[in-house]
C-alpha cells in the first residue's frame, strides 16, 4: 500500500509539472484602454495564458449548506490576457461557469458570480510576497472586485433618496407609478466595482476617496464569464511599471453560495510587460522546480503536521489549525518555507469559531498575534525542502482536465 501511495505521489508531481501554469505576457499597445471591455477588438490579438484556480479551503466556512455543495469542488482553469500602454494596464479573465448568478438587492440568500484581481504593493523581494487573498503585515495588497448584481437605485450621488424607496411604499398609482418605475430603471446600475487595500486579516478597507481609479466590467457568455479591469500602472498604492509583476486572481460562483472566502483562487502569477528589461528574480521565485522529495516530505509532514492540520480531503477535518488540503495550489514555495520556519509571519484569524475551544490559533504578545504553531527552524534545509515538495502536491485535480 505504501508503494502505491508513493507511486501516486510521484505521478502527481509529474502531472503537476506538465500542467503547470505559465506566466502572462502583457502586450504593449498604443490605443486607449481606459474603458476597455470584453468586446473590444484589442483582445483578439492578445495572448491568453491558462491559470489554474483552486478551491480556497484553508478555513472551514460557517455555512453547512454551502460546505455540502462545495465539498467536492475541483480546480478550474481560467484564461487570462493583459495589455498595457504608457499609463494603464488592463486584464481580461475568462472562466467556466454553467450558471449565471446575480445578487439580488431585495434578498439575503442570493449570491453573485464575480471576480477579483489582486496586486502586491511591494514585490521587490519575490521571496516575501503578501499572503494570497488578504495581504499580510508590512505587505499590502490592492484588490479590485467586480460582481454581477441586479440594478440598484440612485447610483449617481445626487441624493435622490425618493428613488430608493420600494414602489409599494410610495403614494403613486397607475401611470404615475409607471413613470416612477421607469425613472428608477434609468437611474439604476448593475455595475458593482470596488477597490480595497489590505494588510492582513480584518484590515481590508475600501478605497473611497478616488485615489485609486479603475474601470471593470463583467459579461456572461452562456457557459462562462468574461471580466475586464483597467487601472493605472502607477498610483499612490501601486507601481506596476516593472518588467515583471505578481498578480493573483479569484472568482466566485454564486450558484454554489460562494462569497467572501468561499471562492476559487490562483497562486501569485507573473505578468511580464512586453519590451521592458528587468530581472528574472520574480519568475524564478514563482516557477522554480521544487527541490525536495515529496515522498520523504509526506512522512515528515504526517509526523509533525497532521496532529493540527488536515492534510488531504481524505483525512478527517482537524480544526486545531488551518486546513492544508489545497495549499499547494495557491501558495508559493517561499511562502510555504516561511510558514514552516516562521509561522508568526502570517497569522490567519483565530480564535476560529470552528476550532477546538482549548486551542486558539494564536496568542497576543505585546499587542501582536503570535502563532500557536511552533517554528520548524530546527529542521535541516533538506527536511524543509522535502515537506514543501509534499505540500505542493496538496491540491485537487482540475475540472475536465485533458
Amino acid at each position: 500500500m505504501k508503494k502505491l501511495v508513493n507511486s501516486l505521489l510521484a505521478a502527481s508531481v509529474i502531472v503537476s509539472a506538465l500542467l503547470g501554469d505559465s506566466s502572462i505576457e502583457a502586450t504593449k499597445v498604443s490605443s486607449n484602454i481606459d474603458t476597455i471591455n470584453c468586446k473590444d477588438d484589442i483582445w483578439k490579438s492578445a495572448d491568453f495564458s491558462k491559470v489554474t484556480l483552486y478551491p480556497q479551503t484553508t478555513i472551514k466556512f460557517n455555512d453547512k449548506k454551502a460546505n455540502e455543495i462545495n465539498a467536492k469542488n475541483k480546480a478550474i482553469v481560467a484564461e487570462i490576457a493583459a495589455v498595457y500602454n504608457n499609463s494603464k494596464i488592463a486584464f481580461m479573465i475568462k472562466w467556466p461557469d454553467g450558471t449565471q448568478s446575480i445578487q439580488q438587492n431585495d434578498k439575503t440568500d442570493t449570491y453573485s458570480d464575480g471576480f477579483a484581481i489582486q496586486f502586491a504593493s511591494n514585490y521587490s523581494n519575490p521571496k516575501k510576497l503578501p499572503y494570497i487573498g488578504m495581504g499580510s503585515e508590512g505587505r499590502e495588497v490592492v484588490v479590485h472586485l467586480q460582481k454581477e448584481t441586479s440594478k440598484t437605485y440612485e447610483p449617481n450621488g445626487n441624493g435622490n433618496v425618493a428613488y430608493q424607496v420600494n414602489p409599494n411604499q410610495t403614494d403613486l398609482f397607475g401611470k404615475d407609478l409607471e413613470k416612477y418605475n421607469d425613472l428608477v430603471k434609468t437611474l439604476g446600475t448593475r455595475d458593482y466595482e470596488r477597490t480595497f487595500v489590505s494588510e492582513g486579516f480584518r484590515s481590508m478597507s475600501e478605497i473611497k476617496d478616488g485615489s485609486s481609479k479603475s474601470f471593470a466590467r463583467i459579461a456572461y457568455t452562456g457557459d462562462g464569464w468574461k471580466g475586464t479591469l483597467s487601472r493605472p500602472l502607477k498610483d499612490e498604492y501601486l507601481n506596476l511599471n516593472s518588467a515583471v509583476i505578481p498578480v493573483a486572481f479569484a472568482v466566485w460562483d454564486g450558484d454554489k453560495l460562494g462569497r467572501n472566502g468561499l471562492k476559487y483562487l490562483s497562486a501569485w502569477t507573473a505578468v511580464e510587460l512586453e519590451g521592458k528589461p528587468g530581472s528574472d528574480a520574480l519568475l524564478s521565485a514563482l516557477y522554480s522546480d521544487v527541490k525536495g522529495d515529496a515522498k520523504r516530505g509526506k512522512d515528515i509532514a504526517t509526523a509533525n503536521c497532521s496532529a493540527c492540520h488536515q492534510l488531504t480531503s481524505r483525512d478527517a477535518a482537524n480544526l486545531m489549525g488551518p486546513s492544508l488540503t489545497n495549499i499547494g495550489g495557491y501558495s508559493t514555495i517561499d511562502y510555504l518555507k516561511e510558514s514552516l520556519m516562521n509561522p508568526s509571519a502570517v497569522v490567519v484569524p483565530g480564535y476560529n469559531r470552528n476550532a477546538h475551544s482549548n486551542y486558539a490559533w494564536y496568542n497576543i504578545d505585546n499587542g501582536k498575534r503570535v502563532s500557536s504553531m511552533p517554528g520548524f527552524d530546527w529542521m535541516s534545509a533538506q527536511e524543509i525542502d522535502d515537506i514543501v515538495a509534499y505540500l505542493k502536491t496538496l491540491k485537487v485535480e482540475v475540472e475536465n482536465a485533458q
